[in-house]
């Protein structure tokens, strides 16, 4: 399955960006879809999942801040991102997994900077 992540930029601190991921095949509404990101020097970290029965789990550094939902009849996966943190600045990258399915996106840059 093909991925396409999308709403990355540049915001100040405490500002709000929205990702979406636009996903290519049909099966979507089957697929456990996450967002995980890379800071540079860091491993990748797992930041939200949804699973197909719209189950969330966070990373403890984002929760009530950040948001996964998911839009089947769009095949699209978003994470609205609030209260943004100069920490938070990474390449976002979408993930599909489901069976022997485990596709990435080419990833969003986000940055937090004044």
């Amino acid at each position: 399955v093909q991925l396409v992540e999308s709403g990355g930029g540049l915001v100040q601190p405490g500002g709000s960006l929205r990702l979406s991921c636009a996903a290519s095949k049909s099966r979507f509404n089957s697929y456990r879809m996450a967002w995980y990101r890379q800071a540079p020097g860091k491993q990748r970290e797992l930041v939200a999942a949804i699973t197909s029965a719209y189950r969330t789990n966070y990373a403890d550094s984002v929760k009530g801040r950040f948001a996964i939902s998911r839009d089947n009849a769009k095949n699209t996966v978003y994470l609205q991102m609030n209260s943004l943190k100069p920490e938070d600045t990474a390449v976002y990258y979408c993930n599909a997994n489901e069976g022997l399915v485990d596709s990435w996106g080419q990833g969003t840059q986000v940055t937090v900077s004044s």
